[in-house]
């Protein structure tokens, strides 16, 4: 418990627990940030009251449990102001579509959404709603509008509803997974909530990584700005979750990841025969940032000025398309397609298009304009885009992007899924 002690020492998390079953799971969260150290304060919303007892979020967070908006006890201070500014991060956990509409709408008629309006600190969003309800284009566009305006996602998780029995998108995240979204927004803090268990074992997962070089003569290519380093942490993370693992890497200079079978490759055809040769597999993660096009005819001797001012001409062809080839196989069609999706505008949109167009399962995209730095950067902020709508998660390192994202599909693959 030491270890956990230090993570959130000194921070301060304003906890809003809104009105769903899943009010129950934020009494374990309560219990979980104080054992990392933080301070946490509470409010609840009059639907939350119907689950569980102030008092008992109360005795958890060893303090007052705010309810009304015109306690006049609490408001003689304009308290709702003074909560939304004394806070490090506010973390809504359960968020309910209602009030995730009125976050989105800028709506303040009770104390949670008037906090949630006056604040300008940081805020953690953990949805909880049935499939139906997460997956309405209403809560879609809420969402977007969220995620816009600069607010974090942690879930919604895939599995069965307490509430209807029902199978989706739609449970709030674990607490623990909250725990690793909250710790992730302060430098220098450490989770813990890496999983001992081995989901993936048994599994044959097939993760391309890198870029792709397209010669155009013997000293010069078309390539992609592509580190390969999320993809080399999916192979290590899912090597960790007890698969067996192929990476197919283009030319990068990274060292070959603990039990991983690497094959390198150059071109983006190498890649494409290297990932055919490596079928059958369980789940396929396309990580990779392919080239687009190659020269229509590499030179053979390298292609030099001539001092008229003339510049040859680069006729170009397109590669194969690696991910649709192998999400359109009739045969070896891996069970669980995951693509990526690398945009600098219109994230959203354009990952939608790319996960009907391709074929997957998934498509995991991010934003990797150039003021981002995810782009040989250490960090990335992702966003799991599924027929069942968008899950986004706060910006963490890429070997943490890496830790979730396996064992999010593990969960794909469970009987639950």
């Amino acid at each position: 418990m030491a270890d956990i002690d230090a993570t959130l020492r000194g921070k301060r998390i304003l906890l809003v627990i809104a009105g769903g079953i899943a009010a129950y799971k934020s009494l374990d969260l309560i219990r979980r940030l104080k054992e990392r150290g933080a301070t946490v304060r509470v409010v609840m919303t009059r639907g939350a009251t119907e689950f569980i007892t102030p008092l008992a979020a109360g005795a958890l967070a060893g303090g007052t449990v705010y309810t009304d908006l015109f306690d006049r006890e609490s408001e003689q201070d304009v308290g709702h102001i003074r909560l939304a500014r004394e806070a490090d991060l506010i973390v809504v956990a359960p968020a309910t579509a209602d009030l995730m509409a009125k976050m989105a709408g800028g709506h303040a008629d009770d104390l949670a959404s008037a906090i949630l309006l006056a604040t300008k600190r940081p805020v953690l969003v953990a949805p909880a709603m049935n499939p139906a309800m997460w997956a309405h284009p209403a809560t879609q566009r809420n969402v977007a509008t969220l995620l816009a305006d600069g607010i974090h996602l942690a879930g919604p998780e895939r599995g069965e509803m307490a509430e209807s029995g029902e199978a989706g998108t739609g449970r709030m995240a674990e607490p623990l997974a909250i725990v690793a979204a909250v710790e992730a927004h302060f430098p220098g803090s450490k989770t813990d909530t890496v999983d001992a268990t081995k989901p993936l074992t048994g599994k044959h997962v097939l993760v391309t990584a890198g870029p792709t070089h397209e010669p155009i003569d013997p000293v010069r290519y078309i390539a992609n700005r592509s580190s390969g380093k999320q993809g080399f942490a999916i192979a290590a993370a899912a090597a960790a979750a007890g698969a067996r693992v192929t990476l197919v890497a283009g030319p990068v200079g990274l060292p070959d990841p603990d039990g991983v079978a690497v094959r390198r490759v150059e071109t983006a055809r190498d890649m494409l025969a290297a990932v055919e040769t490596a079928l059958p597999a369980d789940i396929a993660i396309f990580a990779a940032a392919v080239a687009d096009w190659r020269p229509a005819q590499e030179a053979t001797s390298k292609l030099k000025k001539d001092g008229s001012g003339v510049v040859p001409p680069l006729h170009v062809t397109e590669n194969p398309d690696i991910l649709a080839t192998i999400a359109h196989l009739k045969d070896q069609r891996p069970g669980l397609v995951v693509g990526f999706a690398a945009e600098t505008d219109d994230v959203f949109e354009n990952a939608k298009k790319k996960l009907g167009r391709k074929g997957a399962d998934i498509i995991v995209a991010n934003d990797v304009s150039p003021e981002t730095g995810v782009m040989g950067g250490g960090a990335n902020t992702v966003h799991l885009v599924t027929a069942e709508g968008i899950e986004s998660w706060p910006q963490m390192p890429k070997d943490e992007v890496a830790r979730r994202l396996v064992h999010w599909i593990a969960g794909r693959l469970s009987p639950t899924a």
